[in-house]
């Protein structure tokens, strides 16, 4: 295209001044009068050979004819400006270089026919060619680094405007497309992308994250063809520029919702002009859409996730309540049917079958415990109280067992938000724990301290401890390590914890003991 222009412009100044020259120079009227309308036809093909490329095979005639009139040297510049215009086609040596000594060899017998042949002028075409080699040459040495930085400078743009993983626009691509689709007021669909759970795809590895990210890219513009552009902005975050022309709202969600791009997506759709003229308004009212789907889809994976959460625990619960109540509803059935034998006598195992039953009962009273709302009857209420409560209740059952049961308060006006009852059946339940652990007489210490407006009720044993392995499953429902046990007591007592926004913890080594420690909030006084 340059060389063109440079041709459009010399071209018409070089034929001008040889004409001229050639008039000065004494030259008749009627060889005057060829060379200008030889010249004339010249410069009206050098016109149209950029839209009509056979008008360069009539150039070379009407050139040769444009010398032979002018009998004039200088036409030479005018064969090297034709030259340059067959390298402007960036063709290689091998097409260039036979063109262009066919023009020299035309330009020589011209010249040769209106000039003495002599040793001169045997050495000036010798130089005409060296020349025209040289050119040729150097013409192509300029031409190849100047493509080469093209490519360089178009490489740099793409690298600049492109992501390099996807091969789509990254984030300033992205952004100079819609102020040019802004620019030129076409109508379009900004739609932003964001791919769901691609924690998950990354957590399989680097190369599973690309994957993924690649696969997406390519899925929108398969699905998508006609889209102005196509955009990976930011980490997961894909942008659509779609003409208005082509789809609706509801045609590319349905797309977009469809099992087509492989991958579950959140996605909003806002329009330029309707909603908004300004990229970075609109933008923005993109953003807010996306961001409020994705807080609708969070709130619904967590309701899903607690619901099933629920559902296993209640089916968990149900299977071990299945099997606790199995076994002795076996043995009472079995009992009944000895009993047949001997007339329906069950005076021998009666008290077996009445223990059996109160096994029962006490299971399925527990059980219900979890069925139940949370605490209902809160009040402040004295924790100091609460445990001399507890230490009136238990200092029986530890006499009758031979230990010792003491008491160590730091803070007696600690008062705590909570259902006074049920707080003193988590710490009997943890006493009586306590000292069922002993095997031979010991000590159970209860101490009551405050740290940074949490209570601590701390219950300590020295009976024989709980294992490791026990110790990670003392909580959960039906596990027990007691031979009359329900393993539902620590369940309960955690969940009545947990009611009052507190917690259990437990520190065990075996052969030294166990240590409970109940939190609880304190409630804080003016």
């Amino acid at each position: 295209m340059l060389i063109h222009r440079l041709k459009l412009i010399f071209f018409p100044i070089s034929c001008l001044l040889i004409i001229i020259a050639s008039s000065i120079l004494g030259q008749s009227t009627q060889r005057l009068c060829a060379m200008i309308v030889v010249g004339i036809l010249l410069l009206l093909s050098v016109t149209l050979d950029h839209k009509y490329p056979r008008f360069l095979w009539i150039q070379l005639i009407l050139l040769g004819i444009f010398q032979y009139a002018t009998q004039l040297n200088w036409c030479v510049l005018l064969y090297y400006i034709m030259i340059m215009t067959i390298f402007d086609k960036k063709q290689s040596y091998k097409k260039t270089l036979p063109v262009s000594v066919l023009l020299i060899l035309q330009y020589t017998i011209i010249r040769l026919s209106y000039v003495p042949i002599s040793s001169y002028s045997i050495l000036v075409t010798i130089f005409d060619f060296l020349t025209l080699i040289f050119i040729v040459f150097l013409f192509h040495y300029v031409i190849r680094a100047e493509t080469e930085k093209q490519v360089l400078r178009d490489k740099n743009d793409y690298l600049t405007t492109h992501d390099p993983l996807t091969g789509l626009l990254n984030y300033l691509g992205y952004m100079n497309q819609i102020q040019a689709l802004i620019s030129k007021k076409v109508p379009f669909y900004l739609i932003l992308l964001d791919l769901q759970n691609f924690k998950s795809y990354n957590h399989d590895g680097l190369e599973s994250g690309n994957e993924a990210l690649i696969n997406l890219g390519k899925a929108l513009i398969s699905t998508f063809p006609n889209a102005y552009g196509v955009s990976r902005y930011a980490g997961d975050r894909y942008a659509l520029l779609l003409p208005t022309e082509y789809y609706m709202p509801d045609h590319i969600g349905a797309l977009l919702e469809l099992d087509s791009l492989g991958y579950q997506v959140s996605y909003s759709i806002v329009s330029h002009p309707e909603e908004s003229e300004d990229h970075n308004q609109l933008i923005m009212k993109a953003e807010d859409k996306l961001f409020q789907m994705r807080r609708e889809q969070w709130l619904q994976r967590e309701e899903d996730l607690f619901r099933s959460e629920k559902m296993k625990v209640v089916g968990e619960l149900a299977a071990g309540m299945a099997h606790e109540v199995r076994n002795p509803l076996t043995a009472i059935r079995g009992f009944v049917q000895l009993s047949k034998i001997q007339s329906y006598n069950i005076k021998p195992w009666y008290e077996v079958i009445m223990s059996e039953i109160t096994r029962v009962t006490e299971l399925t009273a527990e059980f219900l415990q979890f069925s139940k709302p949370h605490a209902s009857n809160m009040r402040s209420e004295s924790l100091t109280v609460c445990i001399e409560r507890v230490i009136s209740l238990s200092e029986s059952d530890a006499i009758s067992r031979g230990h010792q049961l003491t008491l160590e308060i730091e803070d007696d006006s600690m008062y705590i938000y909570m259902d006074r009852d049920k707080i003193v059946q988590v710490l009997l339940n943890l006493v009586r724990n306590a000292l069922e652990a002993m095997e031979t007489p010991g000590e159970v210490k209860i101490r009551v301290s405050r740290a940074d407006n949490k209570a601590v009720i701390q219950i300590q044993d020295t009976g024989i401890g709980i294992a490791p392995d026990q110790l990670q499953q003392i909580f959960n429902p039906f596990y027990t390590t007691k031979e009359d046990g329900t393993g539902l007591g620590l369940s309960l007592c955690q969940k009545i914890a947990q009611d009052h926004k507190g917690s259990i913890t437990v520190h065990s080594v075996l052969g030294e003991g166990s240590t409970f420690r109940l939190i609880l909030p304190v409630l804080l006084t003016d």
